[in-house]
């Protein structure tokens, strides 16, 4: 095992520390941490740029959408359509995040301790072997799109159904008196009855905040 001394018939040490590492392997991962620090960081400016994306695309038909009595309330449909995409764009950009992350914590948790001093387990080679051979993702796709959710496009999609229903409402004369029929009516798009565009947008709201709130941060190296 690197850093563990001996011949394979040599009795394991209780810990590792600083000593135990040869000039070699401690640069060796002093540079793959430079490394995946660097990786976190690009993956960063990354996530936060497909939000941005996000909110201009969400502004920009907010825009178009209300700045016309004539233009169509669809514009709102094709907007949760599009934060939709960006959404699993960005989800997938998390994911890649994650992994550089999780290679991160092991190292923080392990090696650098080691280097200051502290015995730690020597068996964390394996972790960490077993990542860069068969890099995953410590969370599954529709766990990243629930936390990109609560952090950022819960907000969004909320501002474009407000957006939307205001959008709804401006299309009638003033005065009109809100009955449930004639509302669901309002949603017309085509031959596409309204009731239908409703249920529709209520089950894939459903959706959103179900992987919302299912979705869990899991690490094994942070339980407890």
């Amino acid at each position: 095992m690197p850093g563990a001394g001996g011949g394979p018939g040599a009795a394991q040490p209780e810990g590792l520390t600083g000593a135990s590492y040869s000039t070699n392997q401690a640069n060796a991962l002093i540079h793959l941490y430079r490394a995946e620090v660097g990786k976190m960081t690009a993956y960063r400016q990354r996530l936060d740029m497909t939000t941005n994306w996000s909110v201009v695309t969400t502004a920009g038909l907010a825009s178009f959408a209300m700045g016309n009595v004539n233009n169509s309330h669809a514009t709102f449909l094709f907007a949760m359509g599009m934060n939709y995409f960006f959404l699993r764009l960005e989800a997938r950009r998390f994911r890649t995040y994650e992994i550089a992350h999780h290679r991160v914590r092991i190292m923080e948790r392990f090696f650098y301790p080691a280097m200051l001093g502290d015995k730690v387990d020597p068996g964390w080679h394996q972790l960490l072997l077993a990542e860069l051979s068969k890099p995953r993702s410590p969370m599954s796709r529709n766990d990243a799109m629930g936390w990109r959710l609560g952090r950022n496009y819960l907000w969004i999609y909320l501002a474009v159904l407000l957006a939307w229903f205001a959008k709804l409402d401006l299309s009638q004369p003033q005065g009109w008196v809100l009955e449930l029929p004639a509302f669901l009516s309002l949603a017309n798009i085509g031959s596409f009855p309204g009731w239908l565009v409703f249920l529709g947008v209520a089950v894939f709201y459903g959706y959103l905040i179900w992987l919302a709130v299912r979705a869990a941060r899991t690490y094994p190296l942070e339980e407890g």
